[in-house]
């Protein structure tokens, strides 16, 4: 008799899990949903203004490119549990050390290795400060980036730097290979190894339960602390080669180069599915998040809105867009 009692009941349990899972499934693809959307009304709004030529497509990948390098390391720090806001002030630090020993005339190779450098030193101390002496990342990462800030306009004094290495512009920002941008190249190959990293090796999984579970994953043996410091480590590197990049594209160095680019990459990483809370993590959706910012951008200037009315619009799209992605409350 109690079998039958539990039978039935288990029976009468199965009418909730479809909806969610459903919903679940529709939360998964809601970036690249709304991706789709963004580009059909932007189609069918500004097509005839050149919005789907090859040109300005290219045009949008260049100008997202540094915000996707920088998102897909973002995606490691947030899938840690942690946050990282001195990316952007991490970036023109590296765009100046860069510009700054090429023109000591040391070549453009040490003066990558320079800008590397300067990227995981940065990525060092946060790490150190939020790992070692135990300080929230948000407080660290936001001292950091304002000490940072106030140090990139110390360095020249606010005088911009120019680059007229054409190696190093061509590699980094202006050329090309077989027609495609080395921006867009650069953007490709960032995303492409991040998602391996992430969903093939044990530094990805390590990761993930880090987030997930930082308790279970040390009784597990995962070394939590060591992974969210080279988590920061990482997202130093990135803000370094994101610095470069808008070095070469430029083809000159600004104590300003990255402000707010901090934002841009969490809210393409979040929009792309990775959990703020950490343990989730999607690195092709962080890329498709960067490219729907990226799209909506370039889609309001082509409409002529100034920039007011493009950054309330580009917010209210944003908030949806997370809105919709959102877990539904248990």
């Amino acid at each position: 008799m109690p079998s039958r009692a539990i039978t039935s009941g288990a029976a009468a349990m199965p009418s909730q899990p479809p909806r969610t899972l459903s919903l679940r499934v529709f939360q998964d693809y809601v970036v690249y949903i709304f991706f789709a959307m963004v580009l059909v009304y932007f189609a069918i709004t500004i097509g005839d203004s050149g919005f789907l030529t090859v040109t300005n497509l290219f045009n949008i990948a260049r100008t997202t490119a540094m915000i996707t390098v920088i998102a897909v390391a973002m995606t490691f720090v947030i899938a840690s549990g942690e946050l990282d806001l001195s990316v952007g002030s991490t970036a023109a630090l590296s765009a100046l050390t860069c510009a700054l020993v090429m023109q000591a005339g040391y070549g453009w190779i040490a003066a990558v290795v320079a800008a590397l450098g300067a990227g995981l030193l940065v990525g060092c101390l946060n790490g150190f400060f939020v790992t070692v002496v135990r300080i929230p990342s948000f407080l660290v990462t936001l001292g950091m980036m304002q000490f940072i800030r106030g140090l990139d306009m110390r360095i020249t004094y606010t005088n911009p730097v120019s680059i007229s290495n054409k190696t190093f512009n061509a590699l980094f920002g202006s050329g090309s290979i077989a027609g495609i941008p080395s921006l867009l190249i650069w953007s490709v190959v960032a995303t492409v190894a991040g998602h391996v990293v992430l969903k093939y090796t044990a530094f990805g999984r390590q990761i993930l339960a880090t987030g997930g579970n930082r308790l279970a994953a040390e009784y597990s043996g995962v070394k939590t602390r060591r992974i969210k410091f080279y988590a920061f480590l990482l997202s130093g590197a990135a803000a370094a080669i994101a610095g470069m990049l808008y070095s070469g594209m430029m083809q000159t160095a600004r104590f300003n180069f990255g402000e707010g680019a901090e934002l841009m990459a969490i809210a393409a990483v979040i929009l792309g599915g990775t959990s703020l809370f950490g343990g989730k993590a999607t690195i092709v959706g962080t890329f498709t998040g960067a490219l729907m910012i990226g799209a909506i951008n370039n889609g309001l200037i082509i409409m002529g809105l100034d920039v007011s009315e493009q950054m309330m619009v580009a917010g209210a799209i944003i908030i949806l867009a997370v809105a919709f992605a959102r877990k539904p409350a248990h």
